[in-house]
């Protein structure tokens, strides 16, 4: 074959690749959308998510994670309890997306991912669990079907919804960890106070500019994000990534 022939067919054969992506991505949102009533949109729809029960690795598992599993403060041990734990990621922008990577490829039980927004060409400088393929797709599918690729092995529970007072303890609970990586004031407050009812520890984060900011709170009864902050701030003294900007990855 001459090269400009086999140029050719690498792109022909990538552009379908994209399309097969773009494919499998509105097929996840329309499953999705057919199993929103199974998901916990209220306090008198509940789906129960199953306890994990991992006794022991695979060895998959085991040459997967081997050069974990050789960090005497990690161990089979160690790595049985990431298996047996879940955690609950909410907002699956710029700080969610970098967390669901890591969390995925470290051998997480189950990843639950809250979003109620559809990934934007905007997004993709610094949300690298979405590509361009996802625009237009929902963030939670995205995120979840981008996890699942990486690691089959890890349940992953996407929620497209907006976390309000109704719903958000009946998730939280659910759940062992609970990040919250939102730029949202209200939602800050609404997840410390669900998890400080729930008992749970909470690991916030926030990114703006070339700063970011990383706290946990209520772990094991400690301090919460009101001990810090008993009173909102002003809405006028709060920028988000959208007008003050954020660097990439």
């Amino acid at each position: 074959l001459s090269m400009e022939k086999l140029q050719n067919e690498v792109h022909f054969l990538r552009a379908q690749l994209k399309d097969r992506d773009r494919q499998i991505l509105q097929l996840q949102n329309q499953l999705i959308d057919k199993e929103k009533p199974f998901f916990p949109t209220g306090v008198t729809n509940t789906h129960d998510i199953s306890k994990l029960c991992t006794e022991k690795l695979t060895n998959e598992s085991i040459a997967r994670h081997s050069r974990q599993l050789i960090l005497p403060e990690i161990g089979v041990k160690g790595q049985l309890s990431l298996a047996n734990t879940s955690a609950l990621i909410v907002g699956c922008g710029g700080l969610g997306c970098p967390s669901g990577l890591y969390l995925t490829a470290a051998g997480i039980g189950r990843l639950g991912l809250v979003d109620y927004d559809e990934v934007e060409l905007t997004n993709l400088h610094r949300q690298v669990l979405h590509t361009e393929s996802s625009i237009g797709v929902t963030k939670s599918s995205s995120a979840a079907l981008t996890c699942t690729r990486l690691n089959s092995k890890v349940e992953c529970v996407p929620y497209h919804i907006v976390l309000n007072s109704e719903n958000a303890l009946d998730i939280i609970k659910q759940y062992d960890i609970v990040l919250d990586c939102t730029d949202n004031v209200a939602t800050r407050y609404l997840l410390n106070d669900a998890c400080v009812l729930a008992k749970k520890p909470l690991v916030s984060g926030s990114a703006l500019r070339f700063e970011g900011q990383l706290t946990v709170y209520n772990y094991q009864g400690g301090p919460c994000y009101r001990c810090l902050y008993p009173k909102p701030p002003p809405p006028e003294t709060v920028t988000n990534c959208s007008d003050g900007g954020v660097l990439g990855v």
